[in-house]
């Protein structure tokens, strides 16, 4: 079936449509969407693909996609507004807004310590299912039980799944509320982003099926890399796979998912929870609305989200490392945001967002006003993926000629 490309492109960003279709034709992929703004102006729009290869609903302009950890960046959002607002100091120990974390390891660890993955606390050791999160305080008591993996703020792993379960926690006790409700109160809505974090069953029909990646691929492509490479997936494979005692393990392993494994996130009942490390879900339109905003003095149309001068504490680096003790490559974070190698989303140290699982992404670059995202419908192996990699290269190649 011939591919048609719905949306639009401003002039000059063409090398976005080029490698956008290129993501079908050459890269395998099923349904997704791109969305670039500058200065607050949107520039490219696009959409294309299927949604559901079951009933072959076509992707359309306002379907909705599971965004895995891009997540984090949306809840990372929320952190900074309260930042912003006063009702939040990083560099508090976080048993000052949890004191039932006061006699753990949350007396010595920083908000921002933890924020940017460095508190030890990237993995729950208590067994929990994904069920377990309809009892907030199960999984409270699980939290309040973990001991860090390592002395905090000597060392950085990313808390694949950990981060978001404290990140909920935390909010709680800052708003009296679920980071969900509170980003579709103060974020969403004012932006006019089609975005959720604990999507109403009214908006299910509109959320794309989810893919694991092909069996196929994973025995051509990834069971080779597990028995004999030493590339970044190989590395957190063997250590996710063979070593139970490993940080990667623990960090990807709890809470169990069942049998679907990543699919477990096309479940209405997934859909509805508010998981804020792995299951909001958008349209790339609308988490580059977010991202817009923060990359023009927080100000998106005639929305303020947050000042200029807190947006500026999260531009430099407060965490780097060489060989993240989770994910086994360089990585840095501001303040829940990834800054990740300059040639792999974006060569402006200042940039930030975040990434997700199969290539989702969205980030701001305050230096050229760029709000950026792009969401899809098939998974992939890569810890970065070719897909999004090329759409972020052409969005640079289409501003400045980077490539």
């Amino acid at each position: 079936m011939a591919l048609t490309v719905h949306g639009t492109v401003a002039p000059g960003f063409e090398p976005v449509a080029d490698a956008f279709r290129a993501n079908f034709v050459a890269r395998g992929e099923v349904g997704a969407s791109v969305a670039v703004y500058q200065h607050g102006e949107r520039k490219v729009h696009l959409w294309a693909g299927v949604a559901d290869t079951a009933s072959g609903r076509p992707w359309a302009e306002d379907t909705l996609t599971t965004m895995f950890s891009a997540t984090k960046g949306l809840v990372a959002t929320a952190f900074l507004m309260m930042v912003d607002r006063g009702e939040l100091d990083v560099d508090r120990p976080l048993a000052f807004y949890w004191p039932e974390l006061a006699h753990g390891a949350g007396a010595h660890i920083s908000v921002r310590t933890w924020l940017n993955h460095r508190s030890g606390l990237s993995a729950v050791d208590t067994p929990l299912t994904v069920e377990d999160f309809a009892d907030p305080k199960k999984i409270e008591a699980a939290l309040v039980r973990q001991e860090p993996l390592w002395r905090p703020d000597t060392a950085q792993g990313y808390g694949a799944t950990s981060w978001g379960m404290y990140a909920q926690a935390l909010f709680r006790r800052l708003a009296g509320e679920t980071v969900g409700a509170w980003l579709r109160r103060e974020v969403f809505e004012p932006l006019g982003a089609d975005v959720y974090l604990g999507t109403p069953a009214s908006e299910h029909h509109r959320v794309a099926t989810t893919y694991q990646v092909p069996n196929e691929e994973l025995l051509r492509v990834v069971l080779p890399k597990i028995v004999r490479h030493d590339s970044t997936e190989g590395r957190v494979y063997r250590a996710v796979l063979f070593d139970r005692s490993s940080i990667p393990h623990r960090a990807f392993i709890n809470p169990s998912m069942g049998r679907e494994r990543l699919e477990r996130v096309n479940d209405p009942m997934v859909r509805s929870m508010e998981l804020p490390w792995v299951n909001a879900n958008g349209t790339a339109d609308g988490v580059a609305r977010v991202y817009a905003a923060l990359a023009n003095a927080g100000r998106f149309g005639r929305t303020k989200l947050v000042r200029k001068a807190t947006i500026d504490q999260v531009l430099p680096k407060q965490s780097w490392t060489n060989d993240d003790l989770v994910l086994r490559k360089p990585l840095g974070y501001s303040q829940g945001f990834i800054k990740d190698e300059p040639h792999i989303i974006s060569p402006e140290q200042a940039a930030f967002g975040h990434t997700g699982a199969g290539g989702t992404v969205g980030f701001a670059d305050p230096v050229r006003g760029l709000g950026v995202a792009y969401v899809m419908n098939r998974m992939d192996h890569h810890i970065r993926s070719p897909r999004c990699i090329a759409l972020c290269r052409a969005v640079y190649a289409s501003v400045e000629g980077w490539r």
